[in-house]
C-alpha cells in the first residue's frame, strides 16, 4: 500500500493534524460579519472546485504514486469538491439504519476497501504579512491521507470533524499540487453507524488559511450576566509567541460598548488557555431563541483580526426543569441530518438558510444535530436566527446492538452486551474522547449550543463516562445529554453523575408519567419522538398537552426534518423519481425507513409539518365563555410578551360562510401568562358555527416577514348541525313516478322513468346504478375495511394482513324488501370474511331507494373480538373519472384524521380529485378528510352527494388502495380509470408507531359494535 495502514490502527486517529480549536475565519483587517460570506476574507483561499478523481474498488489496487506532481493521472476523471462520489456514479448508494454494512470485526474493515484519489492543482502566493498556511478539511468520509507537492502531510479520520494541517513548509509560490486519498471504511466507521445513506468523499469545504507567524490559535468565550450586567470572559491559546490582543465589543447596531487590551506577561507554552480579559457590560441584552440578540466581538492583533459574535445567556436545571436566563423553557425541537437528494451530504449556506427559515416558519425553537456536528457555520446561523442546539458528537455504534448472542431473539440479551465492543471497551476510549473533543472544541463559543450530546445509540460504559467527565470539566456552563446511557450491562455499576438530562426516544405516555411520578432528579427530554414517516405523525397534539402539563418535561425533538432519498431524475410520466434503501442493489439495507421527515427531499412540506406548526402556535385559547364573549389566551412563549410580536384576527364561520370577522387588539400577555379579552357579539342562527382566531407576526424578524401566519385556534360554538347537510337529509321525495321492482335469484332491480338500480342480493350492495341515462358505477359497490398501510402502520399491518383484511369478501345471507308509495326498503343480513378465515364482521343493513333516485343506508356492525382493530369501515364507490371535482364540508384543506387534523379547520372546501392525493414517496393511505357532513363529487354536468347526520370521513382518489398497497414508489402509480370514493364511518388513527409507541387507545378503531348511516343523492344539471 502506498500509505501507512492507519485506517485499522486504533492508536492512530490523526497524524500531523493541529489540535482541535474553535471555528473562526481570520482576516487581515476588520471586514465585518463573515459567518455567511466567509469567502470575503482576504486570509482564506478556497480550494473547492473540480478536482481530478479516480475510484478504485479496493485500496490495495492503488499502485501508482498519483500524489507525485508530475504523475500523468491516467484513468482520472473529474469530480466536484465538495461532493460525494456515489452522487457521481462511482461505487453505489447504500442506506442502513442500524446494521453495519460490512462484517463486524473491529478494528478491521473489508480488505476490498473502496477508495478515491483526488488531485488538485492550485496557485498560491505567500503573503509576507501572513506567511503561515493551514490546510483545512471540514468533512471527509471516512478517513484520508494528504500529500502536498509530493510530500506526505498527514492523516485524519472522524468524518464530520475539521482536520487542520500546517502546510507552510510544503507550499511554494506558483503552482502547487494537492493530493488526497479517501477510504470508504476505517476503524472509525464502527463509530459512525448513523441512520443515513452511506456516502464517501470530500463532502465539505477545503481551504487554506493564511496566518501571521504569531497569532491567536484558539479562544474560548464565556458570556453570562450578573444581574443586569453582562460578564464576558475571553481566554486564548496562541501559536508562535503570545502577543497583545485588543478586544472590542459592539452592540447590534455596531456601536462600541466595551473595549479591553490584553498583553501576556508570563511565559507561555501554547498548550493552556490564558485569560485575555473579563469585561463587564451594563444593561446587557440577553440572547435566547425568541430574541437572539448578539454582540460583536473583535479580537485584533497587529497582524490579524477575528470577528465573532457573542450571546449572553445561561442554562441550568433546577426542580427537574430546564431554565435559560432564569425562565423555564420547553424545547420545541427537531432532529436534522445533512441531506439533499441531489448533493447528498454536501450542504451549503443557502441550503442551511432554507431549512432554518422553514423551521422558524413552523414554530420550532430547537435543533438536535443528528448524529454529528453539522458544517461549522451552521451554529453561527442558529446564533443569528435563534435556535437552541443540542450539539451531538460524531459517535454512533448502533450496529453493535445487532451482534449475534445467545438467546438472540431476546432484546434484553442484546442490551446486556451492546456496550461490550465499543462503549465499555478501553480500546475505544481515545477515539470516543477524540470525537467528543472535536465537537465541543469547535462549537464552544456558540451561544445557541445549550447542550452537549455524547453521541447516539451506542450504549454506555467507561468510554462515555470519560467523555462526559471531560466535557463537564472543560465546559460546566452547558448541560450534557446521552440517551443511550440506559443500555449497559446489569453486572456493573456505572457513573451517571455527569449527565444532566434523562433522555428517551419514542416513549409512551405511560412511560413518561411513570418517570415523572417517581420523583426524578433530572428533567425528562425526548431526544426523538413523533416519528414522522410517511403519513404522520398523528399524536403531536397529545404530546403537546403532556409536555405543557408536566413541569418536568422539558420538551422533545421530532424525528426528523427531511426525507433522505436520491434524486434519479424523472420517470416517463413526468414524476420525480426518488430512490431509497434497496433501490441500488445493496445489501444490507433498510428500505424506506430513511423517508421519515417532516419535509420531502426537495423540502416541500409534509402535512405533518403543517400539523406541527399549528400544534406549537405561540398563543392558544385556554378557555372561552361564549355567553359573555370572553376569551382567555395563554402565551406559550418563554421570554416575549405576546402583545409585542403578534396580532390577532377573528372570524365566525357558519356552515362554511364567514358570518363576521375583525381584528382584536392583542392584550399584554407575559411569557407563560394569560389574559382575558372580549370579542364582539357572536352572530347567532342555525348552522355549524366556529370561532377562529388567527395569529400573525406584527414585526419582521431576521427570517420572517411581518404578517407571517403563526397558527390559529378554532372553537366550536353551539351544537347545531350544518344546515346544508340537514336540508339534504330532510328533503322529502317529490318524485311521483311509480317504482317498479323485479326480482331474480341474484338481483333486485328497482326502476322508474329516471333510474334503474340493481341490488345484488349476494352482497347486500348495489351492483349497478343508472340515473338519467348514464351509469354511475364503474364497478359494484363494496364494503371497505382495508387501507393501504401507512408507514406508521408497519406493526399493526402485520395483524391486519394476518386477519386478511386486505382480501375481505362480503356475503349476504338473506334479503327482504318492501315497496311503499315513493320508496323501496331493502334489508340484508351480511358478513365480511376472507379466504381461509372465519367472518370478522356481521352486518344488518337497510337500504331505502327513493323515487327521485336518492338512496339511504343504515348498517349495524358487530366485530368478532378475536380480530384486531379495523383499518377503516365504509363504502367504496368506483365512479366515472369524469366526476373529477370535489366539494365538501369538514376539515380542510389538508388531509385529516382522528389524531391528525390540527392544521385544518372547518369550512366548505373544493378541489380536483387528483389534488386530494398526498404523493408520499412510498405510496400509502393518504388524502382522507375527517369530520365531514357532506361531500359532492361532480363533473360532466352531474354529481353525487353523500351526506350523514353523523360526521364521517372520505377519500376521493384516482388510485385504488390496492394500487397504493402494491407499489413501492409514487412514480410507479397508475390511475385506475375511475374516481374512487371512500365514505368511511371511521378510520384507525395515524400515530407514530413506525418507530414510536402504540397508537393511543382513543384513536384505535376497536369498537365491538357500531352503526353507520349515509344518504347518496345523484343529480344531473
Amino acid at each position: 500500500m502506498i500509505a501507512p495502514r492507519h485506517y485499522e490502527d486504533l492508536r492512530t486517529l490523526h497524524e500531523n493534524t493541529m489540535p482541535y480549536r474553535a471555528y473562526y475565519i481570520p482576516a487581515s483587517r476588520l471586514m465585518g460579519d463573515l459567518s455567511e460570506r466567509r469567502e470575503a476574507s482576504d486570509r482564506i483561499q478556497s480550494l473547492n472546485g473540480n478536482w481530478r478523481f479516480r475510484y478504485w474498488p479496493g485500496v490495495a489496487d492503488v499502485k501508482e504514486c498519483f500524489f507525485e506532481p508530475d504523475n500523468p493521472l491516467e484513468g482520472f476523471g473529474t469530480i466536484p469538491v465538495p461532493g460525494c462520489w456515489q452522487m457521481y456514479g462511482y461505487d453505489r448508494h447504500q442506506y442502513t439504519n442500524i446494521r453495519y454494512p460490512f462484517p463486524a470485526d473491529p478494528p478491521h474493515v473489508p480488505q476490498e476497501n473502496p477508495c478515491g484519489a483526488y488531485v488538485h492543482a492550485f496557485r498560491y502566493r505567500k503573503d509576507p504579512a501572513a506567511p503561515k498556511a493551514f490546510l483545512n478539511f471540514e468533512g471527509v468520509d471516512s478517513c484520508f491521507y494528504v500529500w502536498l507537492n509530493g510530500n506526505y502531510v498527514g492523516y485524519s479520520q472522524v468524518s464530520h470533524a475539521t482536520a487542520e494541517f500546517d502546510v507552510t513548509e510544503f507550499l511554494h509560490d506558483g503552482q502547487n499540487t494537492l493530493a488526497v486519498l479517501v477510504l470508504k471504511w476505517c476503524d472509525g466507521s464502527y463509530l459512525e453507524d448513523q441512520d443515513k445513506f452511506r456516502m464517501s468523499g470530500i463532502f465539505r469545504d477545503v481551504y487554506l488559511l493564511k496566518r501571521p507567524e504569531n497569532a491567536i490559535f484558539d479562544y474560548f468565550t464565556s458570556a453570562t450576566f450578573d444581574g443586569k450586567e453582562g460578564v464576558l470572559s475571553v481566554k486564548a491559546r496562541f501559536f508562535g509567541s503570545a502577543i497583545p490582543v485588543r478586544l472590542t465589543v459592539l452592540d447590534a447596531d455596531g456601536k462600541t460598548v466595551a473595549a479591553a487590551e490584553f498583553r501576556s506577561t508570563e511565559s507561555y507554552d501554547g498548550r493552556e488557555y490564558q485569560e485575555i480579559a473579563s469585561i463587564r457590560i451594563p444593561n446587557v441584552r440577553r440572547w435566547n431563541a425568541e430574541t437572539p440578540y448578539l454582540y460583536g466581538l473583535i479580537l485584533e492583533t497587529d497582524g490579524e483580526t477575528i470577528c465573532d459574535e457573542v450571546g449572553f445567556r445561561e442554562i441550568h436545571t433546577a426542580d427537574n426543569q430546564v431554565f435559560i436566563n432564569g425562565a423555564p423553557v420547553k424545547f420545541r425541537g427537531v432532529n436534522r441530518h445533512d441531506s439533499d437528494p441531489v448533493t447528498g451530504f454536501v450542504i451549503g449556506i443557502e441550503q442551511l438558510q432554507r431549512d432554518l427559515r422553514m423551521m422558524k416558519e413552523h414554530n420550532f425553537n430547537a435543533i438536535r444535530t443528528s448524529h454529528y456536528p453539522n458544517a461549522p457555520y451552521f451554529c453561527q446561523l442558529c446564533d443569528k436566527y435563534g435556535f437552541y442546539v443540542i450539539a451531538e458528537a460524531d459517535n454512533e455504534s448502533h450496529g453493535a446492538s445487532e451482534f449475534y448472542c445467545a438467546d438472540n431473539g431476546n432484546w434484553s440479551a442484546h442490551v446486556e452486551h451492546w456496550n461490550e465492543p465499543f462503549a465499555d471497551n478501553p480500546e475505544f476510549l481515545e477515539a470516543t474522547l477524540d470525537r467528543t473533543e472535536s465537537c465541543v472544541q469547535r462549537d464552544k463559543n456558540r451561544p445557541c449550543v445549550v447542550i452537549w450530546s455524547m453521541g447516539n445509540e451506542s450504549a454506555y460504559g467507561c468510554c462515555f463516562e470519560a467523555a462526559l467527565a471531560w466535557t463537564k470539566r472543560f465546559d460546566p456552563s452547558r448541560l450534557t445529554h446521552y440517551e443511550s446511557a440506559q443500555y449497559r450491562s446489569s453486572e456493573k455499576k456505572y457513573d451517571y453523575s455527569n449527565i444532566d438530562l434523562f433522555s428517551m426516544m419514542y416513549p409512551s405516555f405511560e412511560t413518561i408519567r411513570n418517570y415523572l411520578d417517581n420523583k426524578p432528579d433530572k428533567p425528562f427530554l425526548m431526544c426523538e419522538y413523533a416519528h414522522s414517516m410517511g403519513n404522520g405523525p398523528g399524536d403531536l397534539e397529545d404530546y403537546f398537552q403532556l409536555i405543557e402539563s408536566e413541569p418536568g418535561m422539558c420538551g422533545g425533538f421530532v424525528w426528523e426534518w427531511c426525507d433522505h432519498a436520491i434524486d434519479k431524475g424523472r420517470a416517463e410520466n413526468g414524476k420525480e423519481m426518488y430512490f431509497y434503501g434497496g433501490d441500488h442493489g445493496e445489501y444490507p439495507h433498510d428500505g424506506n425507513f430513511c423517508l421519515d421527515g417532516l419535509v420531502y427531499p426537495d423540502r416541500r412540506p409534509h402535512t405533518g409539518l403543517l400539523e406541527y406548526k399549528n400544534v406549537y402556535r405561540p398563543v392558544r385559547v385556554a378557555s372561552f365563555d361564549e355567553k359573555n364573549g370572553l376569551l382567555t389566551l395563554h402565551n406559550y412563549l418563554d421570554f416575549t410578551n405576546a402583545r409585542d410580536v403578534l396580532g390577532i384576527r377573528w372570524e365566525i364561520n357558519r356552515d362554511g360562510e364567514i358570518a363576521a370577522s375583525g381584528e382584536l387588539l392583542t392584550p399584554s400577555i407575559p411569557p407563560h401568562g394569560e389574559a382575558v379579552i372580549k370579542i364582539p357579539d357572536v352572530p347567532s342562527g342555525a348552522g355549524r358555527r366556529f370561532l377562529k382566531l388567527s395569529y400573525y407576526l406584527t414585526r419582521p424578524t431576521n427570517l420572517l416577514p411581518s404578517g407571517h401566519p403563526l397558527g390559529f385556534d378554532e372553537i366550536r360554538l353551539g351544537n347545531d348541525a350544518n344546515q346544508t347537510a340537514a336540508a339534504l337529509l330532510k328533503a322529502d321525495c317529490s318524485e311521483t313516478r311509480p317504482l317498479v321492482v323485479t326480482e331474480s335469484e341474484k338481483f333486485l332491480t328497482i326502476r322508474n322513468d329516471r333510474f334503474r338500480y340493481v341490488y345484488d342480493k349476494r352482497t347486500g350492495l348495489f351492483h349497478h346504478m343508472a340515473f338519467d341515462g348514464a351509469e354511475w358505477l364503474d364497478k359494484p359497490m363494496e364494503w371497505n375495511v382495508w387501507r393501504a398501510p401507512t408507514d406508521n402502520d408497519r406493526k399493526i399491518k402485520l395483524e391486519w394482513l394476518a386477519a386478511h383484511y386486505d382480501r375481505s369478501v362480503t356475503r349476504a345471507y338473506q334479503t327482504t324488501w318492501a315497496a311503499a308509495d315513493k320508496s323501496v326498503v331493502i334489508h340484508s343480513s351480511a358478513s365480511l370474511g376472507a379466504v381461509s378465515l372465519q367472518r370478522f364482521l356481521n352486518m344488518e343493513t337497510t337500504w331505502t331507494a327513493f323515487a327521485d333516485g336518492a338512496l339511504t343506508v343504515e348498517t349495524h356492525v358487530a366485530r368478532n373480538p378475536e380480530f384486531p382493530e379495523l383499518p377503516r369501515f365504509g363504502l367504496r364507490l368506483f365512479l366515472p373519472d369524469t366526476l373529477s371535482q370535489v366539494r365538501y364540508y369538514g376539515y380542510g384543506p389538508f388531509e385529516s384524521y382522528a389524531d391528525k387534523h390540527q392544521a385544518d379547520c372547518h369550512g366548505v372546501w373544493s378541489s380536483a380529485v387528483a389534488d386530494l392525493h398526498e404523493d408520499y414517496i412510498r405510496p400509502q393511505e393518504n388524502g382522507s378528510h375527517f369530520d365531514c357532513e357532506y361531500v359532492t363529487v361532480s363533473g360532466d354536468e352531474r354529481s353525487l352527494t353523500a351526506v350523514s347526520a353523523t360526521p364521517f370521513s372520505f377519500n376521493a382518489s384516482p388510485f385504488t388502495q390496492e394500487e397504493l398497497t402494491e407499489k413501492a414508489h409514487n412514480f410507479e402509480l397508475r390511475p385506475c380509470g375511475s374516481t374512487v370514493l371512500c365514505l368511511d364511518y371511521k378510520q384507525n388513527g395515524i400515530g407514530s408507531e413506525s418507530c414510536g409507541p402504540r397508537l393511543l387507545k382513543r384513536y384505535r378503531f376497536d369498537e365491538r359494535e357500531f352503526s353507520f348511516s349515509l344518504k347518496l343523492i345523484p343529480s344531473v344539471s
